[in-house]
């Protein structure tokens, strides 16, 4: 994995509560065995008519927005099933942040897991960046190693996030990666084990 610590981009404002992992990643493109090549789905049913035309309104289909590393939602952000592709189209589309009120805690985790810094903000706070981002391309970044959230017009928003998680994804790190950090402890204990 990458490591994230500061991300400057246009915001994606996603104004919806309660998008689950179905809306997030369909059912019908869970088949590939690989963790790329979801991004194109992300979505799916809200950006595409059942035609193949695209919903003019949605705003993954706004030029504006091509690019945007950061996408800002309503709150239970990824509820329902537990699937790891639901994080999975999400980067693959090209978004490193996920700011919400709230998050689906199994959704949260796997955000975690591969990469992706979710954000948890006050409500208002959210409601605030939502509606500057309707009406302009506005622009936010991120500092992890501070915990902030900077406007582009000088807001400046805080969160909180668990130490663990913090530095796994300062570092770039998986739980692999995290194992092999311990690799010289798990070697002389096999050792000892082996003499006993």
């Amino acid at each position: 994995m990458k490591p994230i610590n500061k991300i400057s981009s246009v915001m994606t404002p996603l104004d919806r509560k309660n998008v689950d992992t179905d809306q997030i990643i369909s059912k019908e493109f869970l088949k590939r065995i690989e963790r790329t090549g979801f991004g194109k789905y992300l979505f799916h049913h809200w950006r595409f008519n059942p035609d193949g035309t695209t919903v003019e309104d949605f705003v993954l289909n706004d030029q504006r927005f091509n690019g945007s590393e950061i996408l800002v939602a309503q709150e239970n952000f990824g509820c329902g099933s537990s699937r790891e592709h639901a994080p999975w189209a999400i980067q693959d589309y090209g978004f490193n942040v996920v700011i919400a009120p709230s998050f689906a805690d199994i959704f949260y985790n796997n955000c975690v897991k591969n990469g992706i810094l979710p954000i948890r903000l006050l409500s208002h706070e959210v409601e605030e960046l939502i509606k500057k981002g309707k009406h302009e391309e506005y622009k936010l970044e991120v500092n992890l190693e501070q915990q902030t959230v900077l406007g582009q017009d000088g807001t400046r928003l805080e969160f909180e996030i668990d130490p663990y998680w913090k530095e796994m994804l300062l570092k770039g790190w998986d739980e692999i990666e995290l194992t092999f950090q311990h690799e010289s402890q798990i070697t002389a204990y096999e050792e000892r084990m082996q003499q006993a």
